[in-house]
């Protein structure tokens, strides 16, 4: 069949429902990069002097790998939403950047004791696995011929 002539596949409720809370979390992700990048004095206001200056020793290429986890995040949902196919390869980038910047604060600086132990590590993965999901998620709505 000639791909002119098939119609595209209905859009899924769900797919609605995870456009909408993926860019209200990326969203609240973006607010904290800028925040903490910006060194909004009210926003920092309950995190103890040495949690900021790990925050203000990021490198460079973190501060960057942030950023673009943080804002490929909200560009992906937003994609998604829009129904496009870029969401895919957006998504990825920014969970590749969740990645760089996981490394760096578990294991290349100190994050988990800096940051209060497990509860920080808990958070980190929960935003990691949210990441990947949506990856994942939006790979398959792609697939499926829901995103053109």
């Amino acid at each position: 069949m000639d791909n002119a002539t098939t119609p595209a596949p209905r859009t899924p409720a769900h797919l609605w429902a995870i456009g909408v809370v993926s860019l209200l979390w990326n969203a609240v992700g973006a607010l904290d990069f800028v925040m903490t990048e910006t060194r909004n004095a009210a926003y920092l206001k309950g995190f103890t002097q040495t949690q900021l200056d790990f925050f203000y020793g990021f490198p460079l290429w973190v501060v960057a790998a942030w950023g673009i986890a943080t804002w490929g995040g909200m560009l992906g949902s937003l994609l998604l939403l829009l129904r496009r196919r870029l969401a895919v390869p957006v998504l990825l980038v920014s969970f590749l950047g969740m990645v760089l910047t996981t490394i760096h604060n578990f294991l290349l600086a100190n994050g988990l004791q800096v940051m209060g132990g497990v509860g920080a590590l808990v958070f980190s993965v929960a935003i990691f696995v949210v990441g990947l999901l949506l990856w994942l998620y939006a790979r398959f709505m792609c697939r499926r011929g829901v995103l053109r």
